[in-house]
């Protein structure tokens, strides 16, 4: 079995595939998240184009308690401004990381997977 950070450093992103991303915002506008295939960081093949279907109903933030506390024990929570709903009752590691295609993600890959290993010992005990 491959550890998380034998996993990590083993990506490539040529071996991504063709993705296509639908994202609503917060005011209903509707935006098309385009990526093709293994494409490198120079923007070929990427973009983000508005959808002509016109604007929708924004989102609202979900806060129905659908975790099954005792199954879950640990949650990474990575969203910028997004607090933790059970702080008393599950563990938290908490980084507050922009989701922007300009953010490198790879310099909180360490303490992440620190995290998810730790997680994975606790429970295993």
């Amino acid at each position: 079995m491959h550890s998380l950070s034998q996993e990590i450093q083993g990506f490539s992103k040529s071996r991504l595939k063709k993705q296509c991303t639908r994202v609503t915002t917060v005011t209903g506008r509707r935006l098309l998240e385009r990526r093709g295939d293994g494409e490198d960081d120079d923007g070929g093949g990427r973009g983000v184009e508005e959808e002509e279907e016109g604007a929708a109903f924004g989102f609202v933030e979900d806060t129905s308690l659908d975790l099954q506390v005792g199954v879950v024990t640990h949650v990474l929570n990575v969203a910028y401004g997004v607090s933790n709903l059970l702080p008393d009752q599950l563990v938290y590691k908490t980084l507050q990381i922009l989701d922007l295609p300009d953010t490198d993600i790879t310099s909180y890959l360490e303490e992440c997977s620190g995290f998810i290993e730790l997680a994975r010992q606790q429970n295993n005990s």
